[in-house]
């Protein structure tokens, strides 16, 4: 398309009403039919904090394009209208092509159209390494800990936690994780303190090392594409927490093998705790937790995943009321207030 120079706007900053020229991942595309039957194609355009779905009717000028050219993955200059409507965020697309190199003079990166923890991923590692370095006192088990980190660190700073759910963009599995070694370490260090006379005495060393490896194995489970996380081969048939497994005792007889083992039950513990963090076997957990350590990381891991839910309910619910809907991951209605008890209230 012939374009006039206009400056490149983000989706997720155009007001209701405005248009602008921007980039876009198309990140869905389903065809459907109306109710006289006739066919129609749903859309999905966005960018790092804005998804918009919308109908592309089969009269309109755009459905032959959207039927045999647009890609479901690849990236997009439009330009459009955005509104705001009864059913939900709208785009009148004016124009539309896939991105060009030359694109990237105008400020473009894929990752400007993709999801990302609100905290900066190195910062995020770093605090995992130094964590580890101070609450991991035992030689070969921060060795082990240490190496994976290290070894997989590139992937570690874009990794997401999930598909979808909990985490699902760049740098959430650091995000979740860190809060899970934290947690877990706080609860770790507060249990330690309060039952001193615990036989074996709580291994805080071990729990901090399990929670920073509790989903190491979705590095195998998942693979990074332009619309986030998918699951690999492995990661359908496996899942992460045999892979985490997996990892963990390659990682530790590699060690051995280099003259820093493991004791063995001390790797036995750890192995415990990646295989039981999910605790229910219809969760993918073969066994449950059955030690002090793993049962800490488990409801570390379980809090913070709950919470990223929750709080993501509450962001992107548009039901008005007091309650969320129940149609979301939870399966339940969230509270989020009573404006008309507050208004009384003041």
């Amino acid at each position: 398309m012939t374009e006039s120079a206009s400056p490149i706007v983000a989706l997720s900053d155009l007001a209701t009403g405005e248009e602008g020229d921007f980039f876009a991942l198309l990140a869905d595309r389903q065809e459907l039919l109306t109710k006289e039957g006739k066919p129609y194609w749903r859309v999905t355009f966005r960018d790092a904090r804005r998804d918009v779905s919308f109908p592309i009717w089969g009269d309109a000028p755009l459905a032959e394009a959207c039927r045999t050219q647009w890609v479901v993955g690849e990236f997009y200059k439009l330009r459009a209208l955005y509104r705001e409507t009864n059913y939900g965020p709208q785009l009148e697309i004016r124009r539309i092509r896939p991105v060009e190199p030359t694109d990237e003079a105008d400020g473009f990166t894929p990752q400007m159209c993709q999801p990302a923890s609100r905290f900066d991923a190195k910062e995020m590692f770093a605090d995992l390494v130094s964590l580890v370095e101070e609450a991991v006192t035992e030689a070969p088990l921060k060795r082990l800990v240490l190496d994976l980190l290290e070894t997989h660190r590139e992937e570690l700073l874009v990794w997401p936690a999930a598909t979808r759910n909990h985490h699902a963009f760049a740098g959430g599995y650091l995000e979740h994780v860190r809060n899970v070694a934290t947690h877990a370490r706080m609860l770790a260090d507060r249990y330690a303190g309060l039952y001193p006379d615990l036989t074996p005495p709580l291994d805080v060393g071990l729990v901090v090392a399990g929670a920073v490896l509790h989903d190491i194995g979705k590095l195998r489970e998942l693979c990074v594409t332009p619309l986030g996380g998918e699951y690999t081969p492995a990661g359908s048939l496996v899942g992460h927490i045999l892979q985490g497994r997996d990892m963990i005792r390659e990682a530790a007889a590699a060690q051995d093998a280099d003259g820093e083992p493991l004791g063995a039950e001390q790797l036995l513990r750890l192995e415990h705790i990646i295989i039981s963090h999910q605790r229910l076997p219809e969760w993918g957990s073969p066994k449950p937790p059955m030690t002090p350590e793993a049962l800490l990381v488990h409801y570390a891991d379980d809090c913070d995943a709950k919470f990223q839910m929750m709080r993501q309910i509450l962001a992107d619910d548009a039901a008005g009321g007091p309650l969320t809907s129940r149609r979301n991951v939870l399966g339940h209605a969230l509270f989020r207030g009573d404006p008309l008890a507050d208004a009384a209230d003041n």
